[in-house]
């Protein structure tokens, strides 16, 4: 057991002073005591305002490799897709995994300490298996075990280029052919991190299932891929109206809307997350609170693509719980993400205060936790994951602040550069900023993106 002692931490929705954490090797919290002036004897001490672990809800670790390049002249999404396909193009196992490892090593660093990877790269350009037809889940689990965070791995069917439309040559690496095929390989996934490289104890991952889009699962084929998550009581994520011509589309071949299709088909439901929901009706709004289908929004990527503003607050008020997600990684900051879906919200109404700094915290965490299927509350309480960072109350950005409204000064102030100290199962894993187990993080990124490019 490992004794934690926050200087400050967020403790049932309040901001509470000197709170002991104390950890059990189960990698639960065993107690959580406040109002202790001083730290116990051998405590670890969190110099700060400690928070539960941070979720990142939707990623796609090998995005991480477009910034910057990306950004140069204009376009839509769909030309920014065709430079994504690019750097698909060129993964292999190994490469996959030295830049997950770092990217989750980036995520850690940010106060990250649950990722859920929405994985599509499964096959060999061409869509050639490799020996192990899950090579590149495996390399993406052993990544998450190495860099010390949590990962729930959604294997991704994508089986088509769009509606009636076959794989093409980008795409074929991502496809099993059908349905069934795909739910095949998945259930071959092997989640214990002991069968990875340097894994940490059993524990850490979680394996759940994701339509990409309705545009490359056939109409025919959702129920498939749905039975297969419920049969497991595994979350299931779908990209949901992340573009008008998808709506278009989707009309066009079925005379629905996404939502409709997918609801007509038993894909959602509470254990289902929609992600990005940007473009939805009155109706789609209203279907998914009615499921109770959770909506994961991605700001950073949806404004870098310039995909529009989602309907966060209708979703929720509907009755969709919300989570949050760095998805192209245009950034990796979920105190950026968590901001911005109330400061698009203001931009949008022309109006303040749509969700508290407690609120958007709790999108960011236990919202994060739950849409990713992990069990125990992601909340500092007895019983709960022994998952929480640190986040400095004396950076430039962060100094001056009155400790009780530490919530609003990490939501609406501080960014992941202000994240001291990360643990993620009672083990700390960033300690006053460094990282414990990738000794230089920049340069993993550097050698990692160089790889691809070279």
């Amino acid at each position: 057991m490992t004794t934690y002692w926050a200087e400050q931490a967020w403790v049932g929705g309040v901001v509470e002073p000197g709170v002991v954490l104390e950890t059990e090797a189960s990698g639960r919290l065993a107690a959580v005591r406040t109002g202790t002036e001083a730290p116990p004897p051998g405590a670890a001490v969190l110099r700060g305002l400690t928070l539960p672990g941070l979720a990142n809800a939707h990623s796609h670790a090998f995005h991480r490799a477009l910034r910057g390049t990306v950004q140069v002249g204009s376009g839509t999404f769909w030309t920014w897709r065709e430079v994504m396909y690019g750097v698909a193009d060129r993964l292999t196992p190994e490469t996959y995994y030295d830049l997950a490892r770092a990217v989750y090593a980036e995520m850690a660093l940010a106060g990250i300490t649950c990722v859920g990877e929405f994985h599509y790269v499964h096959h060999a350009p061409g869509g050639t298996r490799y020996d192990d037809p899950n090579a590149m889940g495996h390399a993406l689990i052993a990544a998450a075990a190495a860099a010390g965070i949590r990962l729930t791995l959604l294997d991704t069917a994508y089986l088509a280029a769009g509606f009636g439309r076959a794989p093409g040559r980008q795409q074929r690496r991502f496809s099993d052919g059908d349905a069934e095929a795909w739910g095949e390989r998945a259930a071959a996934l092997r989640p214990d991190p002991a069968d990875a490289p340097g894994g940490p104890p059993g524990g850490t991952v979680r394996i759940g299932a994701a339509v990409h889009s309705v545009r490359a699962v056939p109409a025919a084929q959702l129920a498939t891929v749905a039975r297969w998550a419920a049969d497991r009581r595994a979350p299931l994520h779908v990209h949901l109206s992340e573009q008008p011509a998808e709506n278009e589309a989707c009309s066009a071949a079925h005379g629905v809307t996404p939502t409709r299709l997918l609801d007509d088909h038993g894909v959602l439901g509470r254990r289902t997350t929609a992600v990005h929901a940007t473009h939805l009706t009155g109706d789609d709004v209203a279907i998914l609170g009615r499921t109770g289908t959770g909506v994961c929004m991605c700001p950073t990527t949806e404004r870098d693509l310039a995909d529009g503003i989602g309907p966060a607050r209708a979703v929720a008020r509907a009755g969709s719980p919300l989570s949050l997600g760095s998805d192209s990684h245009a950034v990796v900051d979920l105190f950026e993400e968590a901001r911005a879906m109330e400061l698009n919200e203001r931009l949008h109404t022309r109006r303040r205060g749509h969700w508290t700094a407690h609120q958007l915290l709790r999108a960011a965490t236990e919202g994060g936790y739950a849409a990713l299927g992990w069990d125990a509350p992601a909340r500092l309480e007895a019983g709960g994951f022994a998952d929480f960072t640190t986040v400095a109350l004396d950076s430039v950005r962060t100094a001056g602040a009155m400790p009780r409204l530490g919530a609003e000064t990490a939501v609406f102030a501080a960014t992941a550069a202000d994240v001291r100290h990360t643990v993620v199962g009672g083990r700390h894993v960033v300690r006053d900023g460094v990282h414990a187990l990738v000794a230089d993080v920049p340069g993993a990124l550097s050698a990692a993106i160089g790889a691809l490019r070279g």
